[in-house]
């Protein structure tokens, strides 16, 4: 049995366009904003990404990675960026952990 192809399928103005909409909600916002950014470029890359065939989906909460952004940010200035390593894995961990495969 033979597996089906995995691919993405997104545009590169899509793209372009879904990253500068991030940024500048992430600049207007002084940063704060900065998960809700994150959270529409992760919908956008799971929308377009197929695994041997079977859609991806992300079902994520920017309310819910917020929280999760200020404990890191505070873990991270009271360890003098030490935690920073720690926080980049952490959120990789919560993006996968969200995303899923669409029924």
């Amino acid at each position: 049995m033979e597996k089906e192809r995995s691919y993405f399928d997104g545009g590169l103005l899509q793209q372009i366009g879904w990253t500068i909409l991030g940024n500048l909600i992430t600049a207007i916002t002084l940063g704060i904003c900065l998960p809700w950014a994150f959270t529409m470029i992760y919908a956008w890359e799971a929308k377009h990404t197929v695994i041997e065939g079977r859609r991806l989906t992300f079902d994520g909460k920017a309310i819910e990675l917020f929280g999760n952004w200020i404990k890191w940010l505070l873990l991270t200035i009271i360890t003098l960026g030490i935690y920073g390593f720690w926080a980049r894995l952490a959120l990789k961990k919560w993006r996968t952990k969200h995303t899923l495969f669409a029924s």
